[in-house]
């Protein structure tokens, strides 16, 4: 049995809990915060056995999407203000994924 672990961006999130429900998986979906650019993530759970690990991550994957959002910078500061360097271009979204063996599993 294996515990998937999965950090999806918030925008995603929904779509990603809906497919996996609608596939009759199990996910707990905890609210959690990046620790990079501060931003809003969702944290799932899912007990799975390990027949399926390679569906559920299909799954994430499919519906995980990258996109670029401008953020602003800090390195600037000290320097007087100035158009460049204020803001910058990064990635955010997409899904990083944990699959963790499980010695046992109770559910009551």
């Amino acid at each position: 049995m294996k515990l998937v672990l999965a950090i999806v961006n918030n925008d995603d999130s929904a779509v990603v809990v809906s497919e996996l429900t609608k596939e009759n998986f199990i996910v707990t979906k905890l609210s959690t915060t990046g620790g990079f650019l501060m931003v809003g993530n969702t944290t799932l759970l899912i007990g799975a056995e390990d027949k399926d690990v390679p569906h559920i991550k299909e799954i994430i994957n499919r519906f995980s999407q990258t996109r670029k959002c401008v953020k602003p910078t800090n390195a600037t500061f000290g320097r007087g203000l100035s158009n460049n360097g204020l803001e910058h271009e990064v990635s955010v979204g997409g899904a990083i994924v944990f699959v963790l063996g499980v010695d046992e599993m109770e559910k009551y």
